[in-house]
Formats: C-alpha cells, structure tokens, sequence
C-alpha cells in the first residue's frame, strides 16, 4: 500500500524483517495473511483504491486518483507515480509484500514526473556527485546526474567493480554485506546526493553515507522513490536527510 508523501526526512534501503523474514529485497514487508490476500493502494485524505491483485492500477483508476489529487490540492505527479507502482504480495516468498518499480519505468509519464521532481530539488544545490546504490539506484540516479550536470558514481555491492576499491560493511539481521567504491571516483570536498529506489531499515544507506564520509566528501542528501516508514530507516542515517515521493503504509 502507498500513501502520497511530499517530501518526508526518513530513510533507508537495505532492510530487514522479523525473525520469519530475514533478507535484503527491494520494497518489501511483512504481511499479515488477511493483508496479503487484499493489497490496496491508499492516499491521504481519498478513498481506497483497489487494483486487481498483483497488478498494476489501470490507466481509468489512475484518472481517478489524479482526479482525486486535484481535488485536494496535491501534486499531480505524485498520484501519478504511486498509482504506477506495483504492489505484489508473497513475492519473493510468503508474508512479503513487494513494491514493484518496473511498472513505473513502463509509464513514460510517471517516471518523467519521478526524475523531475527530484532534478526540481537539487538542481541549485551545487552537487557535484550522485551516487547511486546497487541496483536500482542505478535506475534513478544517471538521469538525475545529467539533468544537475554531476557526475555519476555506481555504489556496488562485493566484487562487481574491476578497480581498486574502498568499502563499507553494513550489518544485516543474519550476517553482513558490503558496499564498494572505485577508489578516485569522488574527491574530498565534493558534495554528493545519494540515491536508491526504496528505504527501509537504512542499512545501505547508511553504509553508502560513511563510505562516501570516509574520503571526505559531504553527503548533503539521500533520495528515494518509496520509503518504508515502520522499519525506522530513518533511525540509522542519524541526522542526515532523505528526501522521499511516496510512503509505504503496513
């Protein structure tokens, strides 16, 4: 389920869930059963709309959820893009429910509204990097680099990068992982923005935040398309800020 969220100070990508669930997925969550057999998708202040199981909304649902943000006096393109963004359940096992962004990408318009909307916020504010988390940072983040005119550094996960690399370890509920970057690719002084698809309990971005820290760079914010608000991301980042388009509901 998502909610319209204008701009929110929360975090994080990397996540992970109850003792039943334990693993990094992309926009997922834990389910109850009677949850995962009705997923719907919710805005503030509107009605429930429901789109069929493991769909995403029709194009006549999306007019209504416009037409519902109109009314209310929200951003368009924030119907816009909640409405395109797929809600599976159970996938990739039982009890998850997973945010699917590949039907955002499908919706030429949508995800236009998504890049512009982060570009109308950073683009006066001097960043000379964005760095973007594997794998769907790398979605979001070149587009936003060329429209600001920064340069584009990929934040990869162990053994992906041919160079020489530094790292950072980040923990998960069962072990750890790591997030690598090419030695040289930043230098100290630079202002950076780092960007990734979904937030949740804030293990990658944080580990994003000190790595780009450790060579001296200032991390001036994070943004994300979804955010998980119940994982308390926002807890591991400390004080640094996350800019987020829409917000996930349990």
């Amino acid at each position: 389920m998502l909610q319209l969220q204008t701009i929110s100070l929360f975090s994080s990508n990397s996540f992970t869930f109850s003792p039943a669930v334990a693993f990094r997925t992309p926009a997922a969550k834990t389910l109850s059963s009677a949850a995962a057999a009705l997923p719907f998708i919710r805005f503030p202040n509107y009605r429930s709309a429901r789109p069929p199981p493991c769909c995403s909304v029709g194009k006549s649902e999306a007019l209504k959820v416009e037409a519902m943000a109109a009314e209310d006096g929200q951003d368009l393109r924030l119907a816009r893009i909640s409405s395109a963004i797929r809600v599976i359940p159970n996938f990739p096992k039982p009890g998850i429910l997973f945010q699917d962004i590949t039907t955002l990408l499908l919706d030429t318009k949508a995800f236009k509204d998504t890049i512009d909307l982060f570009v109308e916020r950073y683009k006066d504010k001097e960043i000379s990097v964005v760095a973007g988390v594997e794998a769907r940072g790398f979605i979001f983040g070149p587009p936003i680099a060329l429209a600001i005119g920064a340069k584009f550094v990929p934040l990869r996960k162990p053994k992906k990068l041919p160079g020489k690399v530094i790292s950072e370890e980040y923990s998960l509920e069962y072990g750890t992982d790591k997030i690598e970057m090419h030695v040289g690719a930043v230098e100290a002084g630079e202002r950076a923005l780092i960007v990734d698809d979904l937030i949740a309990t804030g293990g990658t971005l944080g580990a994003a935040i000190r790595l780009l820290e450790r060579v001296g760079v200032h991390v001036v914010e994070c943004a994300c398309v979804i955010e998980l608000p119940e994982l308390k991301g926002r807890e591991r980042l400390g004080e640094k800020p996350l800019f987020v388009l829409v917000s996930g509901d349990a």
